[in-house]
């Protein structure tokens, strides 16, 4: 396959898409519930195939986690294509309306970024939820998933692009890359893609980033910290804690530092160590903190590693100010937290940290297109440029200004003929 050659087709087919009524868009996403339901054992007979080949060659348990793809997983990409065609449509939305003069208007209105490449790895249901997204938001896609669910993708992808051509919607809408060649090829592609997302490893994510003129949304790391102040309530840190970490652990929205306040850690720490213990998760600290409870010894610079396991770092603060300091220092500006009974304090950190997401009292593992009712995610973007946070439909629109006139010319304006009078409608 030339994939130059078939962005050059989905370049074409991008204005039609971006003209398509909302009722299609959803006709199109209800067709593809319906056809992944029916189709069920067929998905889940080519993922038992790509679980048996992860197995064989001893990938990571972390890593199988992600591969699998099973009834809940299909449950959970259902409940999302169904929040999705229950949302509005982001499309054709009037975000200004000003007359400049008389008979001259300008309006500011929604319309989608065009083609999208989305390059992940693993995760099958992340190819259900990229397709569901760009489709209800009029962007085309081009996919390219991960070589360990190749099975997998496959069929889900013939499944969803089927769907969408009875729907109505051009065939060009959706590409899906196979081939790892195929990706150095896309990157390549920036006459024709608007947008790349990668979803994967740091190490993954910093080769998309070094290699391609088109503009990148992502994010590398998923290194989340929860601070323990001292006006917490226990009956609510531990149970935090503990679903932060274990909930799934190879998330990147997964805590890996835990960060106490000083005046408590006496009490504290033997709490939470025996409640870690008990899911078998193991903690690291520095020396203040080995003084305490029984951990390894780390040092300064493990705060910056993102563990992905059943793994934690923990660390003794003077308040909420080095707290935030940390955080902004090591942290990855995914999502953090403060477990905290103070709401000045609670106020303090959510300001002062420069994070996505900034939480009180709950668990990092929120930090979820589906959990914010976004109908899932396209990706996670750490950057404050085009969007922040769970990339749910906003974040893969921007806008277009339409002016109507009858005549104008700037040349009466310039000369003092004319004046504009800007007035909001």
């Amino acid at each position: 396959m030339n994939i130059k050659e078939e962005t050059t087709k989905m370049k074409l087919a991008a204005p039609k898409l971006a003209a398509s009524s909302k009722e299609q868009r959803d006709q199109a996403l209800a067709m593809i519930a319906e056809n992944l339901e029916q189709n069920a054992d067929r998905i889940f007979a080519a993922n038992a195939e790509d679980m048996e080949a992860a197995a064989q060659a001893q990938i990571a348990a972390a890593v199988q986690k992600r591969l699998k793809f099973d009834e809940h997983k299909l449950q959970d990409v259902l409940g999302g294509i169904k929040q999705l065609i229950s949302l509005p449509d982001p499309l054709h939305r009037q975000l200004l309306h000003r007359q400049l003069d008389e008979e001259l208007t300008l309006y500011r209105i929604s319309c989608p970024i065009g083609v999208i490449g989305v390059i992940f790895e693993a995760r099958p249901d992340a190819l259900v939820q990229i397709s569901t997204l760009c489709i209800k938001s009029g962007n085309c896609a081009v996919l390219k998933g991960g070589k360990e669910t190749a099975r997998t993708n496959r069929v889900l992808f013939t499944l969803i692009h089927q769907s969408v051509v009875e729907a109505g919607l051009p065939a060009d809408c959706m590409l899906q890359a196979e081939q790892h060649n195929e990706i150095d090829e896309l990157l390549s592609c920036h006459e024709n893609v608007d947008l790349l997302i990668p979803r994967g490893s740091n190490q993954f994510v910093q080769y998309i980033m070094n290699h391609t003129k088109i503009p990148v949304m992502g994010h590398a790391d998923g290194i989340c910290h929860i601070f323990v102040d001292r006006d917490y309530d226990c009956d609510k840190a531990l149970p935090v804690i503990t679903d932060a970490k274990t909930q799934y652990t190879a998330a990147c929205n997964a805590v890996e530092t835990i960060l106490v306040d000083r005046g408590i850690a006496a009490e504290f720490l033997p709490k939470l160590k025996e409640e870690l213990e008990s899911h078998q998760v193991k903690i690291r600290g520095t020396r203040e903190v080995g003084e305490l409870i029984p951990c390894e010894v780390i040092a300064e610079d493990d705060f910056a590693n993102e563990y992905l396991d059943l793994i934690l770092a923990v660390k003794l603060v003077d308040g909420a100010e080095e707290a935030v300091r940390h955080i902004n220092h090591y942290g990855s500006h995914h999502t953090d937290s403060i477990i905290t009974e103070n709401a000045a304090t609670a106020a303090y950190f959510m300001e002062m940290v420069d994070s996505a997401g900034v939480y009180q009292n709950c668990s990092t593992r929120f930090a979820d297109g589906f959990r914010y009712g976004f109908g899932a995610e396209v990706g996670i973007s750490t950057g404050k440029i085009h969007a922040r946070g769970p990339v749910g439909l906003e974040g893969l629109v921007t806008y277009k200004y339409k002016m109507f006139g009858s005549g104008q010319i700037v040349g009466d304006y310039a000369s003092g003929k004319k004046q504009f009078h800007f007035k909001d409608i």
